[in-house]
């Protein structure tokens, strides 16, 4: 009988040592796996913050070309018109009046997000608000800077406005545009069709400017909440 419970004893000592042995292990190894996500959760995150600094600087830099082109369709609006303006660099701003932007996207992090996984950011909101950045506002930049036909300035509106003004320019020898001359000459129909291609240069441009602006707010929205995420 005394035999009996030894071996009792021992075959439930050996029991627990196997069943703790694996619960321990197994504890272990879920530990193990939601600190890698934890850590892939909080690199890819860095990694979007870090696209995001460089995207918002990207966009404002666009942003700035527009509105110099404002300022250029305004300048040759006044010259049209028969006002007095500083021709020196009416080469250059006409080099520039039908200038086209790209839109630059670092989407790296955010790629590898999706290859990770959406569920890996834990935080619903701070989900949303990556997919939304990325899925429509960084969609509507690229659309507006390279596919919507009108925001193509030089496709659009270089031939019109050079067919009209070819014969008042003036080059130097190597070719280049060093002055045009008062377009006098133009009919109220020309001058007409130029001031309405300046205008909707202009306008598109102001559009083009209000939704950097949008998106450039919603870019430093998203690094702030991932910063306090960080923390």
């Amino acid at each position: 009988m005394k035999y009996d419970n030894l071996g009792w004893k021992k075959y439930l000592f050996e029991f627990l040592t196997i069943f703790i042995g694996v619960t321990l292990a197994f504890a272990l190894t879920t530990w193990s796996e939601r600190k890698n996500k934890f850590e892939s959760a909080e690199k890819t995150i860095l990694e979007i913050r870090n696209g995001l600094k460089l995207d918002k600087e990207d966009f404002s830099l666009n942003r700035k070309g527009h509105e110099a082109g404002i300022s250029i369709c305004q300048y040759f609006r006044r010259f049209i018109n028969g006002e007095a303006v500083n021709r020196d660099t009416i080469g250059f701003y006409y080099q520039s009046l039908t200038r086209d932007y790209i839109s630059i996207q670092n989407k790296s992090g955010y790629e590898s997000l999706k290859s990770k996984g959406l569920e890996l950011i834990k935080d619903d909101s701070l989900r949303l608000e990556i997919i939304s950045l990325y899925d429509f506002y960084y969609e509507l930049i690229e659309k507006l800077e390279e596919t919507y036909a009108e925001n193509q300035y030089h496709q659009s509106f270089f031939t019109p406005i050079n067919e009209l003004l070819a014969e008042f320019m003036v080059f130097d020898k190597k070719g280049n545009i060093i002055d045009i001359l008062p377009p006098t000459g133009l009919s109220k129909k020309e001058k007409n069709l130029l001031m309405t291609y300046l205008g909707k240069i202009e306008g598109n441009r102001k559009f083009t400017i209000q939704n950097y602006l949008l998106v450039e707010e919603r870019i430093q929205h998203l690094i702030d909440y991932i910063d306090e995420e960080i923390k």
